[in-house]
């Protein structure tokens, strides 16, 4: 297309034509996420008995917990939480606020991590660093790296599998993709959807494994 408007407009052609083009479908892989047992495992791999490790398994359980975007959770102000209600206002893309129910493991591990002595006033920040200054979205991507190892799995996830991990969670028990929409605050369904062929993966998944005409035999006939 753009060597066709080139073209045209060096006089070659005497109209674009580029239109004419088909534009190629670009399939999107689908998002990778963890199993709860995984998740579960996942938060409590912290060291509980530190304050970074206190910091590391609220971090988790709120990315988990509300399904938040690492930007947003970085992005946190003490001030946008209502741990008496539940509640946490998140400040997505384009500027867009909501209000995001946080369940009670991410108020208790919040909590705790707000315990620790030595935060100053004037740090609005939730999440800290060991200086004292707001955790990045890179601190984050290497916390969970940290972690991830302690675990010693081999499976892999970026920090935004979390948030895949809690929408996908939350289709398989039932939600509907309306009410997944507003927690994750996207602007259109068909962002959402995406969930629904994870979703349908994994009952695949479970079919072939459980199901006895599922099963193949070593010779590959079916069962």
């Amino acid at each position: 297309r753009g060597f066709l408007r080139f073209a045209r407009q060096k006089g070659l052609l005497k109209r674009d034509i580029g239109s004419l083009v088909p534009t190629p479908k670009v399939r999107r892989p689908l998002p990778k996420f963890f199993k709860v047992d995984e998740v579960l495992q996942l938060v409590h791999s912290p060291d509980s008995s530190t304050r970074l490790g206190r910091r590391d398994r609220a971090l988790f359980e709120v990315l988990y917990g509300a399904g938040l975007r690492v930007s947003e959770a970085v992005a946190l102000n003490l001030e946008d939480l209502d741990l008496d209600s539940g509640w946490v206002r998140v400040l997505g893309k384009g500027s867009k606020e909501r209000q995001v129910p946080l369940g009670k493991p991410a108020i208790l591990a919040v909590q705790e991590y707000l315990s620790d002595a030595g935060r100053e006033d004037e740090q609005r920040a939730l999440f800290l660093n060991f200086r004292g200054s707001r955790l990045t979205t890179r601190s984050v991507a290497r916390i969970l790296a940290r972690n991830l190892v302690r675990m010693a799995t081999t499976k892999s996830l970026s920090p935004h599998g979390l948030r895949h991990s809690f929408a996908t969670h939350l289709l398989a028990a039932g939600a509907d993709l309306r009410t997944i929409q507003e927690l994750l605050g996207h602007s259109r369904l068909s962002t959402t959807q995406r969930y629904t062929h994870v979703d349908l993966g994994t009952l695949l998944d479970e079919y072939r494994e459980a199901h006895p005409l599922g099963n193949k035999s070593k010779n590959g006939r079916t069962r």
